[in-house]
């Protein structure tokens, strides 16, 4: 699955990528780094056992070519799945508290329990973190929506 999960580049071209290893999870960190949501765009369905958030994320693979020519930075709205999820914990503000934050995505990462499975955490600035216990790595990425010029029109940064 690693050659689907690769930046398009600049293209215009939705992404739709698909992790089921830890070096897949890494390029969609890397390419949902920076996204907000607000805490009440994120579901677990217990039925279908798949947690869902919906995401504004910065387009990273397109900052090489927009500086190049000059074009605006864009943000897109995209579904990030985790499928296979056992349960769902969350750190920081309660839910019936929650609903009108506006949350910062820093990265995606996993911790294994062993045998495949463990748990996909979401880390958010702020102290907050969504916890996914999971059987196994299976998360997909897939912009639902045209590009939108990025409101600040800032490259996000992270002080050191």
């Amino acid at each position: 699955m690693a050659s689907a999960a690769r930046a398009q580049g600049g293209s215009e071209r939705p992404l739709k990528l698909r992790a089921d290893d830890i070096e897949d999870l890494q390029v969609l960190s890397a390419l949902v780094q920076d996204a907000v949501l607000p805490a009440s765009e994120m579901t677990w369905d217990h039925r279908r056992r798949r947690f869902a958030c919906l995401i504004n994320r910065f387009r990273w693979e397109a900052v090489q070519e927009g500086e190049q020519r000059d074009l605006h930075l864009e943000r897109v709205q995209a579904v990030l799945a985790v499928d296979d999820v056992i349960a769902v914990r969350s750190q920081g503000p309660a839910p019936e508290v929650s609903q009108g934050i506006v949350l910062s995505l820093l990265m995606l990462s996993f911790q294994s329990d062993g045998d495949g499975m463990g748990r996909v955490v979401l880390t958010f600035a702020g102290d907050a973190a969504v916890e996914v216990e999971v059987e196994a790595i299976n998360i997909t990425l897939q912009d639902v929506t045209c590009t939108y010029d990025a409101f600040s029109q800032r490259t996000p940064k992270h002080p050191e």
